[in-house]
């Protein structure tokens, strides 16, 4: 099986259209509370809302899972809607305090049957990328914090194109493996198919760096306060992603 998940909010076209918005209202002397502006406290807060109704909805296809339950439907469904989501808030980001919540919700509803499938083919494995998405969220949020890793724009152009080379290659692999009989080559158990997985972790990775400079920066400029659920939901994006590469790598590891 072949799930992935790559995140659209990597441009900060949305951040700067939103910034020079907010900049034209204050050449034109209007009031401004700042009460209504995008801070990095509120996207956390956001994140955390999120997180939860991701996971409330996870629990709902993993007990239809191990109830012996057809969770496809609803997990494919969840995807699919979750995509036309995330679609729609790309452009249309001040949507985002009503698309972000149904977002996590039907996310969620992939991610648990997802997972619960992982889960009864190599039990033990969902607690492993659980563990290893959240290691990997603290140290970048750390090396981000200290300073010790600086988002200059040669970094975003990298990550950015990186990112971008990884969807493509999964879109023409998808492509070729539905109407013919080619076989990608991150499919299996292969050295080659591992190293693929541990890049694509890689660059995940790298994504939550961007994703924290775009909601520091955010909040900085003071931009709206709907953009904290943007900012949210795009590292949420992110996250589901990294945690998505994670299983697939610990399911390859598994079968050696």
């Amino acid at each position: 099986m072949n799930f992935n998940s790559n995140n659209p909010f990597l441009s900060n076209k949305r951040f700067s259209s939103n910034a020079n918005s907010r900049t034209e209202q204050v050449h034109q002397a209007q009031i401004i509370d700042y009460n209504q502006d995008m801070t990095v406290s509120g996207t956390i807060n956001k994140t955390a809302i999120l997180f939860l109704i991701l996971c409330g909805a996870a629990m709902v296809t993993w007990w239809m899972a191990f109830n012996q339950m057809n969770v496809m439907i609803p997990a494919m469904g969840g995807a699919i809607v979750g995509l036309i989501l995330v679609v729609i808030s790309a452009f249309k980001p001040q949507y985002s305090p009503y698309l972000a919540p149904g977002y996590a919700f039907f996310e969620g509803l992939f991610i648990g049957g997802i997972s619960a499938i992982f889960e009864a083919m190599y039990p033990g494995i969902v607690i492993n990328a659980v563990g290893a998405t959240l290691v990997t969220f603290l140290v970048c949020l750390g090396l981000y914090k200290f300073k010790i890793v600086k988002v200059t724009e040669q970094f975003k152009s990298v990550v950015i194109a990186a990112t971008l080379a990884i969807a493509t290659y999964y879109l023409i692999s998808w492509l070729f493996s539905m109407f013919t009989s080619f076989t990608p080559v991150h499919y299996g158990n292969s050295m080659m198919s591992i190293g693929i997985s541990v890049f694509v972790i890689i660059i995940a990775a790298l994504n939550l760096f961007l994703d924290f400079d775009l909601i520091e920066k955010g909040a900085q400029q003071r931009m709206p306060k709907f953009m904290e659920w943007y900012g949210a939901m795009g590292l949420m994006i992110t996250l589901v992603w990294l945690y998505i590469e994670f299983l697939r790598l610990l399911s390859k590891l598994s079968k050696k």
